[in-house]
């Protein structure tokens, strides 16, 4: 199989199955690299860079392939997506009122996740396994559901204080993850911060915060060959030509034979992309 294509990069898409189906958006096609595995991988960057928002040509990348004028104007790309617990919708300065209603004003899950180290995190009901998969996860079991998405920011910052909110990203690489008691990692977390958790009931209607206590455990699997020997982090500013054998994929990372490249890090990057 020989693959030549030219086109803007995206963040891969995905289909929760066993091994989890990976597709690689270059411009208007999504190169299945499941298919891929064992095969040399290059990818060349020219250099260009089209805003994903409103295609501009830019000559810098700000959060994961804006413009800066989108960046400075689009809520999405608002500090309080970073840390919800800053969401300012209420005080009626959001950015964009439609779009927090849409993304923000939702049921969200607060969840621990197991990245080769335990973690917290939270994300859309919606985006339940997508977000778990994007992050490298390879179990995540969700532990309350609140109405909106400040609310349960406020309780990610509580669990904070005692679980790690962000995911080592080498570590995560580095192999495969010890498998965890999450449901028992639960109920330490929940009994050690009881006082904090219970002053966020207080503050919110009963119906705000809901403690799921019969959740299934997501178990995820990628489709890895064999985990690289040295975690190399691949740059295409010191280096636009990227090329190895793809050992494995996980998270948003391609894992080569030469290093590891984050492909959701270079949305909007014009590519030439080849598979050989």
């Amino acid at each position: 199989m020989t693959i030549s294509l030219k086109g803007s990069l995206q963040k891969m898409r995905t289909v929760f199955k066993e091994p989890i189906e990976y597709y690689l958006p270059i411009g208007e096609v999504n190169v299945p690299l499941n298919d891929c595995l064992g095969k040399t991988l290059s990818l060349y960057f020219t250099g260009d860079i089209q805003c994903i928002n409103c295609s501009q040509k830019t000559s810098k990348s700000f959060h994961q392939g804006h413009c800066f004028p989108c960046f400075r104007g689009l809520a999405a790309c608002d500090l309080c997506v970073l840390k919800p617990e800053k969401c300012h919708y209420f005080e009626g300065t959001c950015r964009e009122p439609a779009w927090g209603e849409t993304y923000c004003m939702q049921p969200h899950i607060v969840y621990l996740a197991n990245t080769g180290q335990l973690k917290v995190g939270i994300t859309r009901q919606s985006q339940i396994p997508t977000r778990w998969i994007d992050q490298g996860a390879e179990q995540a079991l969700p532990i309350f559901k609140t109405s909106r998405r400040q609310i349960s920011g406020f309780m990610e910052v509580a669990i904070a204080h005692v679980v790690s909110d962000q995911t080592n990203w080498r570590l995560m690489l580095k192999g495969k993850a010890k498998q965890l008691n999450l449901a028992k990692e639960a109920e330490q977390v929940i009994k050690q911060l009881k006082p904090a958790l219970e002053q966020l009931t207080v503050r919110f209607k009963p119906e705000d915060i809901e403690w799921l206590t019969d959740q299934s455990l997501y178990s995820i699997v990628y489709p890895i060959h064999h985990y690289p020997e040295k975690i190399q982090s691949l740059s295409v500013e010191k280096n636009p030509s990227v090329k190895g054998q793809l050992l494995g994929i996980k998270g948003q990372y391609l894992l080569l034979d030469t290093g590891v490249i984050n492909i959701r890090k270079y949305g909007g990057y014009q590519v030439e992309f080849q598979v050989t």
